[in-house]
């Protein structure tokens, strides 16, 4: 009986997912239970156990959609994955700032960092591949949030310029700009960003480089699927 019992549930587990992966957009708790025709309450405890997984996520409108360990995999372009596909962009931001560039996806903890280049200086080069930090106090958390989903409303400002800037929020004397990675819908997969201490990356020099930074997003973008430039801003 135990067996069956878990067999079960994987397999109710499984067609949750499917449903939330072949939707084109996120669907509340209600709408999967509905689509899978399971009991709301078996619904919201699947869908939980999914997230603690990371194979879902909840935006702030607690709508569930695909979770960061799909998205650092599912987005193929010939066979690349998303690490894959941003390397050239990683490299080409590298290369014109000589700062640390990094590739973040939104998960339930924070945005978790999936790739970096590293910077050319001794100074600020810090290794942020597998770490999260909070999305309220970092550039690309900023920009991931804008850029959500459910788009909240305090990000409208983000969203006018198309990238956002923490400087001295995550730690003292650390400046980062970030732009978002947008897919085919245009809500925000991952966010590209540029960090450095402050000392090297004052306001002139974000100006200098929010430019590039766009562009390099927004080529990700397309490689994604994105073809609708109203969803970004202008430096």
């Amino acid at each position: 009986m135990a067996t069956e019992t878990g067999t079960q549930a994987i397999d109710r587990a499984a067609d949750l997912l499917v449903a939330v992966v072949e939707s084109p957009r996120p669907l509340g708790v209600s709408e999967l239970s509905v689509r899978t025709d399971l009991p709301k309450s078996t619904t919201s405890r699947l869908v939980g156990a999914l997230e603690r997984s990371g194979l879902v996520q909840r935006a702030g409108d607690r709508r569930v959609s695909p979770g960061p360990v799909l998205l650092a995999f599912a987005h193929r372009d010939g066979g690349a994955t998303l690490v894959e596909l941003a390397a050239p962009m990683l490299r080409a931001l590298a290369e014109l700032s000589g700062e640390t560039i990094n590739l973040g996806v939104p998960t339930p903890l924070g945005v978790e960092h999936l790739a970096q280049e590293e910077s050319r200086h001794f100074v600020g080069g810090t290794n942020w591949v597998g770490r999260r930090v909070p999305y309220e106090h970092t550039a690309n958390g900023k920009v991931l949030w804008a850029f959500a989903s459910d788009r909240p409303h305090d990000g409208a400002a983000i969203r006018a310029k198309g990238y956002a800037v923490a400087v001295d929020e995550l730690e003292q004397g650390l400046a980062a700009v970030a732009a978002p990675v947008l897919g085919a819908d245009g809500v925000a997969i991952a966010a590209l960003s540029i960090s450095a201490p402050t000392f090297r990356l004052p306001p002139r020099r974000v100006t200098e480089l929010v430019p590039e930074l766009l562009r390099q997003a927004a080529l990700l973008s397309e490689r994604l699927g994105h073809h609708n430039d109203d969803t970004q801003g202008a430096a």
